[in-house]
């Protein structure tokens, strides 16, 4: 057995190697016939049109080998890194702010632990690397700076590109556009959309919301880790992989469809709680076992189990939410 995964994550101690081949190696058939599907749409021109059958395609997975070129040609990072040549390489060699780079030096051992990549003694080094991609982006989108939970995103889109400057567009992608405004200083992106959860789940999982309140249990203490890290740690990792290649396309609606469903699926569990630290304990397994683990079926309830959920819904939701927020401050 493999202490480590493809993407050099080292397995954990109580890692169920049984129940994981048993599911890889079906997954492994919907990867084979997807590659060939794949291959087919993108007939060597690297270029896709957003279509109902691409989105399709997206939903079902992006093979490995095609993730990188098709998630910088969905979220628009493709076009942005063509339409500055030379401009990476620039912030890399420009004037630089002294507390932004402690800040990122700090948190370099801190990323992924728990990936040879990134060690100190792996070769090529990875943390070399991630540093350059957090110092320009840095200063690229300076209202921004460096925020905790930047390092593990931008260690995953490097772990997946293998090229620096492609992970900075695909950064500049999902900081600059899709999440709003989840790592400003006041993260009031990130918290509206933790109460905009919320309040999705009053709608669609009731007895879970009055749970929560009952026992005084705030969301943020429950999911912030979810939004700040995009899955990263919390989900495996070929499942964090199939939720990106969503959000890269569909935007950041994906995220509410998968904390929906993980809430949803697991309600009976979670109400089992009988007090707080019952509830937090509860939220953290929630995120483990095998229906988080296949993948391919956790995606495809993901689409079903929260039932419709519109971005008009969600950008609702967002006003008076970010309006409460902002009274309260």
């Amino acid at each position: 057995f493999c202490r480590v995964d493809p993407y050099g994550f080292e397995r954990p101690e109580d890692f169920d190697y049984a129940s994981y081949e048993a599911f890889f190696s079906r997954y492994l058939v919907v990867l084979t016939r997807r590659a060939i599907k794949w291959s087919k749409l993108l007939k060597g021109n690297n270029s896709i049109q957003k279509s109902l059958k691409v989105k399709r395609y997206i939903r079902k997975g992006i093979p490995s080998e095609h993730r990188a070129l098709v998630w910088m040609i969905v979220s628009g990072a493709q076009a942005n890194m063509e339409q500055n040549p030379g401009y990476y390489q620039r912030l890399l060699e420009g004037e630089k702010n002294d507390k932004l780079l402690e800040a990122i030096k700090t948190d370099m051992n801190r990323t992924f632990p728990d990936n040879v990549k990134f060690r100190k003694t792996a070769d090529p080094c990875l943390q070399h690397t991630l540093y350059n991609v957090l110092v320009a982006y840095g200063h690229h989108n300076k209202a921004v700076g460096y925020c905790q939970g930047m390092n593990f995103i931008a260690g995953y889109l490097i772990l997946i590109t293998k090229n620096e400057e492609e992970s900075f567009w695909l950064l500049d992608a999902l900081i600059g556009r899709i999440l709003p405004d989840y790592y400003s200083p006041a993260m009031l992106g990130l918290k509206t959309d933790q109460e905009v959860l919320g309040e999705l789940v009053k709608m669609k999982v009731p007895a879970v919301a009055e749970l929560m309140e009952r026992h005084g249990v705030m969301w943020t203490l429950v999911v912030s880790r979810w939004f700040i890290c995009l899955f990263i740690d919390i989900l495996p990792v070929e499942t964090v992989l199939r939720i990106w290649d969503c959000l890269f396309y569909e935007g950041s609606k994906i995220i509410f469809r998968v904390a929906l469903t993980l809430i949803k699926q697991n309600q009976a569990f979670i109400l089992e709680a009988t007090n707080f630290p019952d509830i937090c304990d509860k939220f953290k397994q929630i995120t483990k076992g095998t229906f988080v683990t296949e993948c391919h079926s956790f995606m495809q309830k993901i689409f079903t189990d929260p039932g419709s959920l519109s971005m008009a819904t969600i950008n609702k939701l967002r006003e008076t939410c970010r309006e409460k927020l902002l009274s309260q401050g």
